[in-house]
C-alpha cells in the first residue's frame, strides 16, 4: 500500500482526539475495493484544499479491522465525519465530488458574507423583494460569488424565472450541473400556465406551483405523483424536474433523502 499523509496508525490519537479541535473526515476503505479507489483521490483533493477547516484520515479496514468492527463498517467505502470524538454524519459509496462538497458545506458551513446572511433573513421574514435586491447587489459586486448567485436564482424561481439565466451566466466549472438544474426548473416554471394535456398534468402543475412557493418538499411529493400517473408525461418532464431538484439541493439533503426512494421507484417502474 502506498502511504500518504492522510494514512493513520493510531485511531484514538489521529481521529478521536484530533476531532476535538479539527473535524476529521474518516475514509474507511480497502485496497481491493474498486469504488474506494475512485473515491479516495476525490477526498484527498478536497482535503488538500480544506486548510484547517477539516482533516482527512484514511482507515484501511484490512489493517484496522478492530476499528472497522467498532464502527459497524459493513460496506465500503464508508465515510464518517467526526467532531468532538463522535460521528456526526456519514455516507456510503463513491459519491460525486460536487455532492461531497455540498454535504461538507451543510455540516461545516463557512462563514457567509454578512449581506448573504441578511438577505436570507429577509427572505425568511417574507421580504423577498428586499432579499432579491441585496443579493443582486452582492452578485454585481462579486460576479464569481456562487453562493449569492444560487440564493438569488432560488428566489427568482418564485418571482421571475426568466431572470435565472442571466443570474447564473457567470457560473460554470464545478457548479455546471447545479446551474443547468436551476435553468431547467426556470424553463418549466416559465411554462407553468401552458402545460400539455395528459394524465400527469395536474400533479405536475402542483409540483411547479410548490416550486413557485419555494416548497421543495411539496414539489417533490407532487412530482412523484405525476410520475406515477404518467411516467412519460411531456417527454419525461417530472423525471427531469425531480432530478434537477436533487442536483440543486444535493441527494443528502433531508428533503431529497425523504423522497428519493419513491422518486427512483416511480422513474424505474
Amino acid at each position: 500500500m502506498t502511504t500518504t499523509t492522510h494514512d493513520i496508525t493510531d485511531f484514538t490519537r489521529d481521529v478521536l482526539e484530533r476531532s476535538r479541535t479539527t473535524p476529521v473526515l474518516v475514509d474507511f476503505w480497502a485496497p481491493w475495493c474498486g469504488p474506494c479507489r475512485t473515491l479516495g483521490p476525490v477526498l484527498e483533493r478536497l482535503a488538500d484544499k480544506a486548510g484547517e477547516r477539516w482533516a482527512l484520515a484514511k482507515v484501511n479496514t484490512e489493517e484496522m479491522q478492530d476499528v472497522a468492527a467498532a464502527y459497524g463498517i459493513q460496506s465500503i467505502p464508508n465515510v464518517k465525519l467526526f467532531k468532538d470524538g463522535e460521528v456526526v454524519d456519514e455516507f456510503v459509496g463513491a459519491l460525486p465530488e460536487g455532492e461531497i462538497r455540498r454535504w461538507l458545506d451543510l455540516l461545516l458551513p463557512a462563514a457567509p458574507a454578512p449581506q448573504l446572511v441578511e438577505a436570507r433573513e429577509r427572505a425568511a421574514r417574507g421580504d423577498a423583494a428586499g432579499a432579491v435586491a441585496m443579493l443582486a447587489q452582492l452578485a454585481a459586486a462579486e460576479p464569481a460569488n456562487a453562493s449569492a448567485r444560487f440564493a438569488l436564482a432560488e428566489l427568482q424561481l418564485r418571482a421571475d424565472p426568466a431572470a435565472v439565466e442571466t443570474t447564473l451566466a457567470p457560473l460554470g466549472g464545478e457548479s455546471a450541473d447545479r446551474v443547468e438544474a436551476l435553468r431547467l426548473l426556470a424553463r418549466w416554471l416559465g411554462r407553468r400556465d401552458d402545460l400539455p394535456a395528459g394524465a400527469g398534468r395536474e400533479s405536475f402543475g402542483a409540483a411547479l406551483a410548490a416550486l413557485r412557493a419555494g416548497d421543495w418538499d411539496a414539489a417533490l411529493a407532487a412530482d412523484v405523483e405525476s410520475l406515477r400517473a404518467q411516467r412519460t408525461y411531456a417527454g419525461g418532464a417530472a423525471r427531469d424536474v425531480g432530478r434537477a431538484i436533487f442536483i440543486h439541493l444535493g441527494i443528502l439533503d433531508p428533503v431529497c433523502e425523504k423522497h428519493y426512494r419513491a422518486f427512483a421507484g416511480a422513474v424505474n417502474v
